[in-house]
């Protein structure tokens, strides 16, 4: 899937979760952690989900990827390459530490400009 099939899947774009960290999707589906309120859902439901962006830096190129999560189950639906000034920001911004990160900032407002939200 790419930014532009995204783009066009405005069901897809309306359950883009914006403020969903890669650390809540892990209390809210798989474990009874805290979450942003108290009134938020623990979804270990299958029928619930949620639809997120993340960061993972892992390997050498830090990749954009769109997550949907039920339960236990995640799916990637698409990844993407940063563009270079954003890549070299956001690696410089994290200290160049690996790991899976939210989708915030800078990166958030080009996200939200290509997928026109």
């Amino acid at each position: 899937m790419s930014l532009n099939d995204i783009k066009k899947n405005y069901d897809l774009i309306n359950s883009v979760d914006w403020d969903m960290t890669p650390e809540e999707a892990i209390a809210l589906h798989l474990e009874w952690g805290p979450l942003r309120s108290q009134a938020y859902y623990n979804s270990r439901d299958n029928s619930n989900e949620t639809v997120y962006f993340v960061i993972n830096t892992w390997k050498k190129i830090p990749i954009l990827t769109l997550v949907r999560r039920r339960g236990f189950d995640s799916e990637e639906l698409g990844t993407f390459k940063l563009p270079q000034n954003l890549e070299k920001e956001f690696m410089n911004g994290i200290g160049k530490y690996k790991g899976v990160y939210a989708v915030d900032g800078n990166v958030r407002d080009w996200l939200k400009k290509e997928l026109d939200v």
